[in-house]
């Protein structure tokens, strides 16, 4: 072989940017099987080598299928200073195993500012099992509903090797610094193929002038409950340890970064009769002595209440619970030396003689901590009896606490002082009265969604644009924010398989293990920006005294106060944001 034709085929293989040299790829995690692979597409139609596509972020893929989009090399967004903006490509290829590194360049402006590359997050898009929403609640039985493959995951990983047959999402999640200067902004994203040319994508971001602040200041009252044993759990590492305070950080620290405001705590052992695969354990250790006097520990307690508020968590502390399901109470017991379950239902003797000692010694511990102004008994769906005894003890012993309550019974109709913070379920919408008497007093009054809304949702099958919903409808119904009972509450094996003995597939989380995110928490996370960004325009504009695009903004919001789905949603919401985008320009 001759000296020529060695610099030829280098020149060659430079020249349409085929990569022969050393191509590592990152270490990832198998994903499961697909149980219903679609046999229908044919992939032997698809022209050789990678292709790739920039979609949108309402797409969840099907990996066997062969998607069906308009081929699109470039992006554009319109973001506010401060403002999170998701991007979505897919991959798919028939041959057996394509290599891929993916890039992406400083964002530049034409006035030379720039913006560096890492303000963008690349993630590929894993999948794992997930079912069907059928009859919403209820014990489940696997092989009684359809199971199928869900592309949710975002594993944060530039590199991958796309199987045959397959189709991959890659996600780029784009975080504009709160002092960028306003302006249009290009990048070039790349996806560089082994023995392949390098594809490449422009991306355009134009920064308003308009800054969102950082997510602790928003006012958006978000409550996902946490559960700390879950992480313990999967990492196999000892409740409480110094490993898990470690793993439990990242975790956190995204929910603060959504504007998280409540800490999820339990003052007594699986206030939820162990409904989550993790059961949540007390954070208070009980014990009865031998006099027949009480003493509590409460450093687990004041260790996670103090991890969460040093994240940016600081609103207010939810304590479960003074009725639990079953009304199931657990302590130590000095004389006969073993752990005690007893049934004290709210109103008997044995449940005053159990609370009483507690809520005296609480009071106490919360005033030292400086932390007994946000502190709250909290209960979920408890029924008015029990409610109404319970309160009774409360109002007697502890009325500075107050009451976080999700209510599915009306009962801030009942109780308008003590439910300080009050859920009430999709679709059973609170009058205007009761809600701006509550927010005359400083009360909180938000929504939450569950197992018995097919919409909108977060399940693993749900559509992405329903998390972004979730914020229009909140502002919208003029609520002050939205509750979700499961951040963290993971299933068995939460990275293959998010269905569960109960509810459908990805009721119990919405994000994973190692600090993953997901497409649900990243759209149901943009919904909550759209809404903060609303309730700033509002205050701008009645500060200015700008009524016409008062009135204007709010009959936008207003076509956002429904419980039924739109044929259209992905573009009703999209021209929304160009509106409200729009609107900031003035």
């Amino acid at each position: 072989m001759s000296y020529r034709f060695l610099l030829f085929l280098s020149i060659s293989l430079i020249a349409f940017g085929c990569q022969k040299q050393d191509f590592k790829i990152e270490q990832t995690y198998q994903e499961p099987k697909d149980p219903s692979p679609s046999l229908d597409d044919n992939w032997a139609a698809v022209p050789k080598g990678l292709q790739a596509a920039i979609t949108s972020t309402n797409i969840r893929f099907v990996r066997s299928e062969i998607p069906t989009i308009e081929p699109q090399n470039t992006w554009s967004g319109n973001v506010w200073q401060g403002e999170r903006t998701s991007a979505q490509l897919v991959l798919w290829s028939t041959d057996s195993i394509t290599e891929v590194k993916t890039t992406i360049s400083a964002f530049k402006s034409d006035t030379g500012d720039v913006l560096p590359s890492n303000i963008a997050e690349i993630s590929f898009v894993k999948y794992l099992i997930t079912d069907e929403f059928a009859n919403g609640c209820g014990y489940r039985k696997p092989e009684d509903f359809a199971a199928s493959l869900a592309a949710d995951v975002l594993d944060p990983v530039s590199s991958y090797a796309v199987k045959a047959n397959e189709t991959r999402p890659i996600w780029i999640t784009i975080n504009t610094p709160s002092d960028a200067k306003a302006g249009s902004y290009k990048s070039t994203f790349e996806i560089v193929i082994n023995g392949q040319k390098t594809q490449k994508f422009e991306f355009t971001l134009h920064v308003i002038d308009k800054v969102l602040p950082p997510a602790t200041k928003w006012k958006f009252h978000l409550d996902l409950w946490q559960n700390p044993y879950a992480v313990a759990r999967v990492h196999n590492v000892k409740p409480w340890s110094s490993e898990h305070i470690e793993l439990l950080k990242p975790v956190m620290k995204r929910l603060a970064d959504a504007g998280q405001k409540v800490i999820t705590v339990s003052l007594n052992k699986r206030p939820w009769n162990g409904q989550t695969f993790d059961p949540f354990e007390a954070m208070i250790d009980w014990k009865k002595k031998t006099d027949g006097t009480w003493t509590y520990d409460f450093t687990v307690f004041d260790n996670w209440v103090q991890l969460m508020m040093d994240l940016g968590i600081k609103n207010q502390i939810s304590c479960y619970s003074m009725v639990p399901w079953g009304n199931e109470f657990y302590y130590f017991d000095e004389t006969e030396n073993k752990e005690i379950k007893i049934a004290a239902a709210p109103g008997t003797k044995a449940y005053e003689e159990l609370w009483v000692p507690f809520l005296k010694q609480f009071k106490i511990h919360l005033e030292q901590k400086g932390w007994n102004k946000i502190t709250r008994i909290a209960m979920d769906e408890r029924g008015p009896k029990e409610m109404k005894a319970m309160l009774e003890l409360l109002n007697e012993h502890a009325p500075e606490f107050g009451v976080s309550f999700a209510d599915n019974h009306k009962s801030y109709k009942l109780y308008p002082d003590e439910l300080k913070d009050m859920s009430v379920a999709f679709g059973h919408p609170v009058d205007d009265k009761d809600l701006q008497q509550r927010k005359a007093v400083g009360h909180i009054s938000t929504h939450y969604v569950c197992c018995t809304d097919k919409f909108p949702n977060t399940f693993t099958f749900s559509p992405p644009a329903e998390g972004v919903f979730i914020g229009w409808y909140t502002i919208a119904a003029d609520f002050d924010g939205f509750l979700r009972w499961s951040y963290n509450s993971w299933t068995e094996n939460p990275l293959q398989d998010s269905r569960f003995r109960a509810w459908p597939a990805g009721d119990t989380y919405i994000v994973y293990p190692k600090n993953r995110s997901s497409i649900r928490f990243e759209t149901l996370r943009e919904g909550i920006q759209d809404a903060e960004k609303i309730r700033i325009l509002r205050e701008e504009f009645s500060k200015k005294g700008m009524l016409a695009e008062l009135k204007s903004l709010n009959n936008l919001v207003a076509t956002f106060n429904i419980t039924t789905k739109p044929a259209d949603l992905e573009k009703m919401l999209q021209n929304a944001k160009n509106k409200i985008n729009a609107f900031a320009e003035k």
